[in-house]
C-alpha cells in the first residue's frame, strides 16, 4: 500500500496520464495519517503557530502539495475529465462533494483522451509484492 504512496512522489510533477483510484485513495490515506502524526509531534514539541498549525505539518504540507495536485489532474483524467475539474473544489461544500463523486467513480474503460487504462495496461504496483 505505501509503494502508492511512493508512486505518486516520485512521479511528483507529471500531470498528464491517468491514476488508478487505489493510488489516489492510498495516496489521500498515507497523507492523512502522516499529517496526524506530524500534527502530534508539533503538538507535543510546542511548534505550533497558531490556530493549530505546526511547523512540521506546514512544511509536510507545502511538500506534498504538487504531487497532490498531480494525482487529483491523473484521477480526473482517468474518469475522461480534464483536470480543470479540480477548481470546483474551490466552490464551498458543493464543490468538495462533487469532486469526491468524481474520484470514487471507475476509470473509463480502454483508452480515453489522457491515454490507456492503467488497470489494463497492468499498472499494478501491488503485482511485485506476490511474485
Amino acid at each position: 500500500m505505501f509503494d502508492w504512496y511512493l508512486k505518486v512522489l516520485r512521479s511528483y510533477s507529471d500531470f498528464s496520464g491517468r491514476a488508478r483510484r487505489s493510488e489516489f485513495w492510498y495516496f489521500v490515506l498515507f497523507n492523512f495519517l502522516i499529517s496526524l502524526g506530524l500534527g502530534a509531534i508539533d503538538a507535543i514539541l510546542g511548534l505550533e503557530m497558531g490556530g493549530n498549525v505546526g511547523i512540521l505539518g506546514l512544511l509536510y504540507s507545502l511538500f506534498v502539495l504538487i504531487p497532490s495536485l498531480a494525482v487529483a489532474v491523473r484521477r480526473l483524467h482517468d474518469t475522461d475529465r480534464t483536470g480543470w475539474w479540480i477548481l470546483i473544489g474551490l466552490i464551498p461544500i458543493i464543490g468538495f462533494i462533487v469532486l469526491i463523486v468524481f474520484y470514487v467513480q471507475e476509470g473509463t474503460p480502454g483508452e480515453n483522451e489522457y491515454g490507456l487504462n492503467p488497470k489494463e495496461m497492468g499498472d499494478d504496483i501491488t503485482s511485485h509484492l506476490v511474485e
